[in-house]
């Protein structure tokens, strides 16, 4: 069975900085493209951040360009994200999934377990 968990998330102070974890179960990471969207109450969702399988290519949408890093551990099968110079903005529920780019445009699937709740606040 297909499982993505994430964790990691919680409060912390605007500037702040959160490492947020990804447990892949049921397939192997690095022979996918994986990556990060966030849903944030009463908005759409939002990707994030995007690597590919075998020769780990990034990609980060604006808003995570510059502050967000995202990385893979093969030999735990398992993704991160690194948030440095967190926003309020920032704050939402965060979940791991398969992601892609077709057409121009990079997609994120739908999550298959539990976001972490990041939230930024003074």
């Amino acid at each position: 069975q297909v499982q993505l968990v994430a964790s990691g998330g919680g409060l912390v102070q605007p500037g702040g900085s959160l490492r947020l974890s990804c447990a892949a179960s049921g397939f192997t990471l690095d022979d996918y493209a994986t990556g990060w969207f966030r849903q944030a109450p009463g908005k759409e969702r939002e990707g994030v951040a995007c690597i590919t399988g075998r020769h780990e290519s990034t990609y980060y949408t604006d808003s995570a360009k510059g502050r967000f890093t995202i990385s893979r551990d093969n030999a735990k099968n398992t993704l991160h994200l690194q948030m440095n110079n967190l926003k309020p903005e920032d704050t939402a529920v965060y979940y791991c999934s398969i992601c892609g780019y077709v057409d121009g445009n990079y997609y994120w699937g739908d999550s298959r377990g539990q976001g972490t709740q990041v939230t930024v606040s003074s």
